[in-house]
């Protein structure tokens, strides 16, 4: 007798270099939930997998504002096995990833290897694509911005440097009390082993994506700091509706740049050329953000990552601007 299968397939609703995210329902209880699916035929998808893996079950149903892992399940041809959260060297689940997945290429079908995330649904799409949908709220953005900062900081406090921040890789969660931020895809994150300070533990790969990226991320030496540059650009566009289309999908997405003609340069990339570069920080409108805010934004985005803002000092800060209070009428 067939059993039934766990999760029913209702809809695709993203897809990207590394893997198809699908809507799905609990087949017992009909609960929505998201599953991303990752092909790992290559040992760079391994290695992506296995890097979201640690660290969505690391901080498992500990941050309103980080995506929740239901579940991780290894696919090896026809075989479905969940990896246990409680792993240790020795278990058959890591075993069966090092033996069947890691380093090694899959041609035949019917011996492919996927690994199956299941997480909370959000019903809000992205925060790309959300606020671009929207009216510009100064509300809404403050409260955006303190949901990440807050998310960003319990990430840091946990050793947990994300790599890959951009309004693509931020879901929205509907509330009774508002929308509610969640940031997710952690194939690129990396968690800082020991007792060491995460804003002193040195990466050398250099990741992510251009227009977020920190001038130190470009020099392929940088810190958790380089987390902190990429939320100063997504703040300053989220304020300013700052947008520029992708070379790739040709979609519009928020990000900030520097023009040089008719050449968009990210900012990361730009000051890295000039150091001494004074950010033109608002844009478009003095009257888009108090001066607080600017501030903020200026030690968020600074050249040397010592004297950037790091997560902890940002979450206090952020509370405190004058940007988006009730009181203050855009």
């Amino acid at each position: 007798m067939a059993t039934e299968a766990k999760y029913s397939i209702v809809r695709e609703v993203g897809r990207g270099s590394y893997g198809v995210v699908y809507e799905a329902v609990v087949s017992q209880t009909r609960n929505k939930v998201a599953v991303k699916r990752m092909q790992c035929n290559v040992p760079e998808n391994v290695e992506l997998a296995l890097q979201e893996f640690w660290a969505l079950q690391s901080v498992q149903s500990q941050h309103e504002n980080v995506i929740q892992l239901e579940e991780c399940v290894l696919q090896s041809g026809q075989v479905f096995q969940p990896i246990s959260r409680q792993y240790r060297k020795s278990d058959s689940h890591l075993l069966l990833i090092e033996t069947c997945l890691k380093g090694r290429r899959c041609m035949d079908p019917k011996s492919a290897c996927f690994v199956w995330f299941v997480m909370e649904f959000c019903d809000g799409g992205n925060m790309n694509d959300f606020l671009l949908s929207r009216t510009p709220d100064s509300q809404l953005n403050n409260s955006f911005m303190q949901q990440l900062s807050s998310a960003v900081a319990f990430l840091h406090r946990n050793q947990i440097v994300h790599r890959d921040l951009k309004s693509d890789n931020i879901l929205i969660s509907h509330s009774p009390g508002g929308p509610v931020v969640k940031v997710a895809d952690f194939g690129l994150s990396k968690i800082c082993q020991g007792k060491v300070n995460v804003n002193q533990h040195c990466f050398s790969s250099a990741c992510g994506s251009n227009f977020y990226m920190a001038p130190e991320v470009w020099e392929g030496r940088y810190t958790a700091k380089a987390d902190i540059f990429a939320l100063g650009i997504i703040f300053w566009a989220m304020v300013e509706r700052i947008t520029f289309r992708d070379g790739d999908s040709e979609k519009e997405l928020l990000g900030t740049y520097i023009c040089q003609g008719k050449q968009l340069i990210p900012v990361g990339e730009a000051l890295l050329e000039n150091p001494n570069m004074e950010l033109q920080i608002p844009l478009k409108n003095k009257k888009s953000m108090p001066d607080d805010l600017c501030r903020l934004l200026h030690d968020m985005l600074t050249f040397n990552p010592k004297e950037r803002l790091d997560a902890f000092r940002l979450e206090i800060r952020i509370r405190r601007i004058s940007y988006g209070k009730k009181r203050q009428r855009s």
